[in-house]
């Protein structure tokens, strides 16, 4: 049949294979909605679909927005930085100040992390099945209105009193936030030497070695608080903002390092006290200040 009938050949029709041209009677009617106030479609898949395409439009605007500005990193997790402060995301700030109050926490905490969420989300829920009501104007529903409002309300409130308390305590122990502590020192090695220099991967951090190790003021260094945050091995923690007191010599001397004992320095608390109530002495204290400024690459 590909190249045309042959003479004499019989052709049988076994189906039609043509389209019908449906006639106006066999095409669906559209469901009349004039006995229905407020309703003007079907909602699958009429609604519905307009539905998605607002969705669609709303998580390419979101992607846009992701893919415009890389997302700020800190240091690599440190569980022994007690003075790290953990912050949820934005929309998660109102959880995390509700648990905060004695009510929602401790012995409470089911009721925090729970009872009222399960409420909040579990009313959301069954809004559609509790609010039955043909009206749609919000001031002709007191109760769906005034409950929608109170949560309104109490999510801003919580979120704005979550972050305002978190710059108050950032304030109050002269923390910076370790992405922007990042970003800083990342600007300052590029305004340095004019890019910040790549590392080999697996590649490490080449410290000073102690110098002095057998000094009498080792063993006092040893028994000092110094021991808890900068380690037995002068190397610090780094990444909890904590400096290495190898090489420290080439930046303070003697004198120096005795004042921010003293007085501290950064996110250091003066620790002249605390080592005297150690058991140091006023002589060890300077012995070991001269041993740290011996510290030097």
């Amino acid at each position: 049949m590909a190249h045309g009938p042959k003479p004499g050949e019989k052709i049988v029709f076994v189906g039609d294979s043509r389209v019908r041209a449906k006639d106006k009677q066999d095409r669906p009617i559209p469901q009349d909605f004039s006995a229905y106030p407020g309703k003007s479609e079907v909602f699958i898949p009429n609604f519905l679909l307009k539905e998605w395409m607002v969705g669609v439009v709303v998580l390419l605007g979101i992607l846009a927005l992701v893919m415009s500005e890389a997302a700020p990193l800190g240091y690599p997790a440190d569980p022994t930085n007690t003075g790290f402060i953990p912050m949820p995301d934005w929309y998660f700030l109102f959880m995390y100040q509700l648990l905060k109050y004695p009510y929602t926490s401790g012995d409470y905490v089911v009721l925090g992390t729970v009872v009222i969420p399960g409420l909040l989300f579990g009313g959301l829920l069954l809004a559609p099945f509790l609010d039955t009501g043909k009206e749609r104007r919000f001031y002709k529903r007191p109760i769906a209105t005034a409950l929608m409002f109170l949560s309104l309300v109490a999510c801003t409130y919580l979120t704005v009193y979550s972050w305002d308390h978190y710059q108050h305590e950032l304030k109050e122990k002269n923390i910076i936030p370790e992405h922007i502590k990042r970003e800083q020192e990342m600007h300052a090695a590029k305004g340095e030497g004019g890019h910040t220099p790549a590392k080999k991967p697996g590649a490490k951090e080449q410290l000073a070695a102690i110098v002095a190790p057998d000094d009498p003021a080792a063993a006092i260094y040893q028994k000092s608080n110094c021991l808890s945050c900068h380690g037995g091995d002068l190397k610090g923690m780094p990444a909890a903002g904590i400096p290495a007191l190898r090489g420290v010599g080439d930046k303070l001397d003697q004198a120096g390092i005795l004042n921010v004992i003293k007085n501290g320095q950064g996110n250091m608390t003066p620790m002249y006290d605390a080592n005297i109530a150690k058991g140091l002495t006023a002589d060890d204290i300077d012995k070991l200040a001269e041993w740290l400024s011996k510290q030097k690459k």
